[in-house]
């Protein structure tokens, strides 16, 4: 893991980068400094072409327990300052929404608040059996952030999501799975290992497949006609890949095929 970096840590092997909130006295709370951080990592990852993939986890047995609310109590901000906080927050988050490369987020134990939004802003969510979840902002009187109004209704449904917005419950891990909020539930001593395991995968995979998807799906809730010439010029690009060749050529030799899904357990 690279050093420098005070609120996380970040490594790149093998085509995968790990991205870890590191304030693990705090349950990995999110404050300024961790925000810097995670934008430059986030930006690394998107403009280095040998990065397949993100991991993006906590440190010890939790993955984040929301904002730090020591540090917002002590800000001092007015309306305005809060509203140019939260922009420089969205720019950020939009980076990592829109990042043309697959996003794994590995969740043990608390995922509270914002570190809730932030989980649900990765393609997949891995959770350990003792993962839970809550939209916590009602509770402490303010609105969910990070993106959460997009995220959530477009996994859950807008009533599931009121109903989870409006309450702050917890989501226990089996509940999160049945709703889709988790991709798999694994043990917690197997859940590093298996979000490696799934973010490798794609470094078989074509990366102009995986960003094209990306980006058709991020229109799914426009109108038919534009959805459809977005997916007839993504297919166009695809075919012409190397990647696409080389997939086709081993299916018709019958070999291994370059992109595989990990088999859970």
């Amino acid at each position: 893991m690279s050093e420098g970096y005070q609120r996380i840590r970040f490594g790149v092997e093998e085509g995968v980068a790990t991205l870890v909130l590191a304030n693990p006295k705090k349950r990995n709370a999110f404050d300024p400094e961790m925000r810097v951080e995670m934008c430059e990592v986030v930006r690394q990852v998107q403009s280095d072409p040998g990065i397949r993939a993100l991991v993006l986890t906590g440190d010890g047995e939790h993955f984040c327990s929301g904002g730090d609310l020591g540090n917002i109590a002590a800000s001092g901000l007015d309306n305005a300052g809060w509203r140019r906080r939260l922009g420089s927050l969205h720019d950020w988050l939009k980076d990592l929404m829109q990042l043309d490369k697959p996003v794994i987020a590995a969740v043990d134990g608390a995922a509270y608040g914002a570190g809730f939004s932030l989980a649900l802003a990765a393609d997949f969510i891995i959770a350990s059996t003792r993962a839970r979840f809550a939209m916590s902002f009602i509770r402490v009187g303010v609105v969910p952030d990070c993106a959460a109004f997009y995220t959530l209704p477009r996994i859950v449904g807008v009533h599931r999501a009121r109903e989870l917005m409006l309450s702050g419950r917890e989501v226990p891990a089996q509940e999160a799975l049945a709703l889709g909020i988790a991709s798999e539930l694994v043990a917690p001593e197997a859940l590093q290992a298996r979000a490696q395991a799934i973010a490798r995968s794609f470094v078989g995979a074509s990366p102009v497949a995986l960003s094209l998807i990306k980006r058709s799906l991020s229109l799914a809730a426009t109108d038919l006609a534009s959805l459809l010439e977005q997916e007839a010029n993504a297919q166009a690009l695809a075919m012409g890949t190397p990647e696409h060749r080389e997939a086709v050529r081993c299916f018709l030799e019958k070999k291994p095929m370059p992109f595989q899904w990990p088999e859970a357990g």
